[in-house]
């Protein structure tokens, strides 16, 4: 009973004494190396049923090997590893645990970076090169490295040893997603670059100015469109559209293509030379000048508000019944019967007396009327003037007549209105005829 008591408490001692040891090698590893994890025993005890743990994670099982083949190394492998083993101490089994094993896997060489020089926004027919740009690490700098173009899939140089890619004159065609790629010989490690845009600026081409409807024989209410397109040029193109040169507007086109403006024609004021201007960041184009001219009846140049055009019919009658009603009170009453007897004194040596008369010829604007002024006294000539009275009666007659145009033909006789008043010659009489 004392042996076995002593047996018992001398192999709990003996295990304590016995731990593993994790290693990892190559020490230092970097990537691409062929990372390999070996657990031992103490004094090389025998290991079975070995278990690897990473961060705490199960990794893998083995029943009779001690070693664990990661295989190329990379920064992901990075991390914290132990082992645990079946110890076996004589006729005695026991599972033990290794102390924790650090694992840094360096890197090779820095992810690479693409960069366009001088800008990755060139103009069109100017040089950009395009560089790939890493570092090793300073205890593999003797490393060689191959460099790899592409553009959106597209090999533009296939693992070569230097570092850029010249385009002589870029080309709107050259505008992509470019990238590069690094490896080193034997390409265990291949790392690319984040993609970099290339957009090439075009000019614009000087832009097409289109007038639909035709430039001519436009009437007021027609409505116009002016179409201007740059059939070259890097978007946004900013569009202007002038008449004689003074701006009417402008409209973006922030995809490129044409753009238009529609407005309607009001007056003669909107007949002239128009022409667009098509901008962008790298130029500005104008188009060649379009006229357009109009035909038919033009109104005034300043435009009749909407709400004034169902008042003009009203306005105008109001206008002609004023006008008739100023012309009935201020025309000359008509004198109704015959008119009255003139007795005319004989003159000396039994002649009659003459009558003064005044004719006046109009000119064309006044339709051809004739005035004329007759006067007769009733009197004796020898009155002096001072005793003269305005009771005295003296007729004066005047008479309109209109001259019959050469194209005209009378069709009535002309009416006569009359009226007489006293004067100090005598009587007088105003006779209209019309």
């Amino acid at each position: 009973m004392l042996l076995w008591t002593v047996v018992l408490f001398f192999v709990p001692c003996v295990g304590k004494m016995v731990r593993l040891n994790l290693q990892a090698w190559p020490n230092p590893v970097f990537e691409g190396d062929i990372l390999t994890l070996q657990c031992q025993g103490m004094r090389n005890t025998a290991l079975s049923q070995v278990k690897f743990f990473k961060d705490g994670k199960f990794l893998q099982f083995s029943v009779d090997n001690n070693s664990l083949l990661l295989g190329t190394a990379t920064v992901k492998d990075s991390g914290q590893y132990t082992c645990t083993g079946h110890v076996k101490y004589n006729l005695f089994m026991t599972r033990e645990g290794s102390g924790t094993t650090l694992v840094q896997v360096q890197e090779l060489f820095l992810p690479p970076v693409l960069s366009a020089i001088p800008s990755p926004e060139p103009h069109e027919g100017s040089p950009v090169t395009l560089r790939c740009q890493t570092k090793l690490h300073p205890q593999r700098s003797s490393l060689q490295l191959f460099f790899s173009f592409h553009k959106e899939r597209h090999v533009l140089q296939d693992r070569g040893l230097h570092p850029e890619l010249c385009i002589p004159e870029a080309q709107e065609g050259d505008s992509g997603l470019y990238g590069c790629e690094v490896a080193p010989e034997g390409g265990q490690v291949q790392k690319q670059s984040p993609q970099l845009e290339i957009r090439v600026w075009v000019p614009v081409s000087p832009p097409l100015l289109t007038l639909s409807p035709g430039p001519t024989r436009l009437t007021v209410g027609d409505m116009v469109e002016l179409l201007c397109e740059a059939q070259r040029g890097s978007p946004p193109i900013l569009y202007s559209f002038y008449l004689n040169g003074k701006i009417l507007g402008n409209h973006s086109a922030p995809h490129g293509g044409a753009t238009s403006l529609l407005f309607p024609v009001t007056s003669e004021q909107d007949a002239g030379n128009y022409s667009c201007e098509a901008e962008n960041s790298v130029s500005k184009e104008s188009s060649a000048p379009k006229t357009l001219s109009l035909d038919g009846p033009l109104v005034l140049s300043t435009p009749i508000s909407n709400w004034l055009v169902p008042l003009l019919p009203a306005s105008l009658l109001g206008v002609m019944v004023i006008a008739a009603a100023l012309l009935g009170y201020f025309r000359p009453w008509r004198k109704t019967g015959p008119l009255p007897s003139q007795n005319l004194p004989p003159a000396p040596g039994g002649e009659q007396h003459p009558l003064y008369a005044e004719v006046h010829y109009q000119n064309e604007k006044d339709e051809g009327v004739i005035y004329a002024s007759v006067c007769t006294n009733s009197k004796s000539e020898a009155r002096p003037a001072e005793s003269t009275s305005r009771e005295e009666d003296s007729s004066i007659i005047y008479a309109e007549v209109k001259r019959p145009q050469l194209c005209e033909v009378p069709v009535k006789r002309p009416t006569m209105r009359s009226r007489t008043y006293k004067d100090p010659l005598g009587d007088r009489e105003e006779v209209f005829y019309y």
